[in-house]
């Protein structure tokens, strides 16, 4: 941690979606970097495309005439380039630095054509307009570089060149986690059945169609496991998890949202195995807490999970999975070992700290 200062050095942060692990990221950054002085322009975490549309011009007009602060720190759901054209004069001066929690380029597309790329080109121009740029895992610093070669390439009779200047002064920065409850909690003792876990929000992004599908065929065989579905639920979600819930129903020991978060991580250290099929993931903190509940973790070789664990801890296919599955259900002694310290500790707060005080203070 840096060492206290006797002037603070004022961050004023500008988060237009301001919820979920967003919020999250920020009010721990805050309480982890008592040397900054950190002032919160938010807006409430909805409607995402107007805040990416017409966040600027809301900030812009928030602004003193005067400077009152040292950085500036946005997420991407603003226009970086027209908060720069739009605020004070000041800013101009001012060191903006933008934390890519995610990347319009890679989110999987429902529904083609409509928006031509729009979103993707506010994080582009967002990206030439900073100062510094942090990306939560390189596979979303990738995935946003590629994507941004395609929009120049794209571009009719301009010829630009943008992609290595945004790749200059662009790092990887985990966002931290903090264990500590979690850590409190007593880890149950084991019970004789393979019980896996579904802790991600029950969205069509998260692929929970191949992650039911082996255990369908599991069910189908008699084979013995247990399921936990965990994870967050909105009003309208796939209906695959309606046909679990009455397929699978005597394998399944909890269904839905748990009440709070002492429950929810209390059902965390009952689970054996961690599995996700996402097809889409640009960090994974729901699988780094179930891994550091002591879970052993089973992802797709693909996304950011490769560079997060070792090749042991990932499947090739949806037939890989639903084999190596299988044969954690049939012989439990075969759960590979997992230290669950070992495999995250390298993602908490303690050991991020320091990285995040020197990216903020490389501008001034």
């Amino acid at each position: 941690m840096l060492t206290k200062t006797t002037k603070q050095i004022r961050v004023l942060v500008v988060e237009p979606y301001y919820g979920g692990s967003h919020k999250i990221f920020l009010n721990e950054l805050k309480r982890h970097l008592p040397s900054f002085e950190f002032i919160f322009l938010t807006l409430p975490a909805r409607k995402w495309k107007w805040r990416m549309r017409m966040a600027a011009p809301f900030v812009a007009a928030q602004l003193p005439a005067t400077r009152h602060v040292d950085i500036i720190l946005c997420s991407t759901f603003i226009d970086v380039a027209c908060l720069r054209g739009l605020a004070p004069s000041w800013v101009q001066d001012t060191p903006i630095l933008t934390y890519f929690h995610e990347n319009q380029f890679a989110y999987p597309v429902q529904h083609k054509g409509g928006d031509d790329g729009q979103y993707g080109i506010i994080n582009y121009m967002s990206a030439l307009a900073s100062n510094g740029l942090a990306f939560n895992s390189d596979y979303n610093l990738t995935t946003f570089l590629k994507g941004c070669l395609g929009i120049e390439k794209r571009a009719p009779d301009m010829p630009l060149h943008g992609v290595e200047d945004i790749k200059q002064k662009s790092r990887v920065l985990y966002p931290g986690m903090d264990f500590t409850e979690l850590d409190g909690i007593a880890q149950p003792e084991r019970g004789k059945v393979t019980t896996f876990v579904w802790n991600h929000r029950w969205e069509y992004d998260k692929n929970p169609q191949g992650f039911f599908a082996p255990f369908f065929k599991l069910a189908k065989k008699d084979i013995p496991f247990n399921l936990l579905v965990m994870g967050q639920s909105f009003q309208r979600y796939p209906e695959v998890f309606d046909q679990a819930r009455d397929l699978l129903g005597q394998h399944i020991r909890h269904f839905g949202y748990a009440k709070d978060r002492t429950a929810y991580l209390s059902l965390l250290k009952e689970a054996d195995v961690v599995v996700s099929t996402a097809n889409h993931e640009f960090y994974g903190m729901a699988v780094i807490e179930a891994v550091r509940s002591g879970c052993s973790p089973l992802l797709p070789k693909r996304l950011s999970y490769p560079e997060l664990f070792a090749s042991e801890y990932l499947y090739k296919s949806a037939g890989d999975l639903f084999q190596k599955m299988r044969h954690l259900c049939l012989h439990r002694d075969d759960l590979p070992a997992c230290n669950s310290r070992a495999l995250t500790d390298k993602f908490s707060w303690s050991g991020l700290v320091g990285r995040y005080g020197k990216w903020l203070t490389a501008y001034l």
